[in-house]
């Protein structure tokens, strides 16, 4: 399987659970060793992605988005995958959140209050439910783009976060309690409280 072909699953916004084992092993190599050093993301578009993917998948019982380190896997998308226009378009995107904010709340989205960066996200992702009608198209398929990472910028950025969520060791073992290498098969057992079914 090619990069290409990975970043068209992000781009459709594909859930990460739903993958073949191929594809979700291609994005765990995504995930960057402890101590990575960010080499795309400067230090406030970083500071805005964590904010971001947080909402999107907060700390609750297990870590959320901040502690599954999904900022620095966007960073090594952007980086190693992604074409130079991918990532112009996506940092664009990233700094129309801020410009947004700006227009709203009169400062940047990392500066703005928890209730109105709630909002804004909101707003984005109902601007995205809402917005302008897709033309039908005939089976379950992922239309070609010019760019892999082109499109509505919370899209992608959603698609992203849920991909480097999953994909980590925290969102993989932790949150949805599976192994990537199952020990025996136990046939039918009750669910403990613990597991999630």
């Amino acid at each position: 399987m090619q990069r290409r072909d990975a970043l068209k699953f992000l781009a459709a916004g594909a859930i990460a659970p739903s993958l073949a084992p191929q594809l979700f092993a291609f994005f765990q190599e995504a995930h960057p060793e402890s101590g990575y050093a960010l080499r795309t993301l400067n230090p406030h578009q970083n500071a805005t992605v964590v904010l971001m993917s947080e909402i999107i998948i907060p700390e609750t019982d297990t870590p959320g988005a901040k502690g599954a380190r999904v900022n620095e896997f966007i960073d090594v998308i952007l980086t190693e995958w992604a074409t130079d226009e991918d990532r112009s378009h996506f940092l664009e995107g990233l700094a129309g959140v801020d410009k947004q904010s700006n227009e709203l709340y009169g400062k940047d989205f990392v500066d703005a209050s928890a209730v109105q960066q709630l909002t804004l996200m909101r707003a984005m992702d109902e601007a995205v439910a809402t917005g302008p009608p897709h033309s039908a198209r005939h089976g379950n398929t992922v239309p070609e783009r010019d760019t892999q990472l082109k499109g509505n910028f919370f899209t992608v950025f959603k698609g992203i976060t849920l991909h480097g969520y999953y994909t980590s060791e925290v969102g993989f073992s932790r949150e949805l309690g599976l192994q990537i290498i199952p020990g025996a098969q136990h046939g039918c057992v009750p669910v403990t409280a613990e597991k999630k079914a």
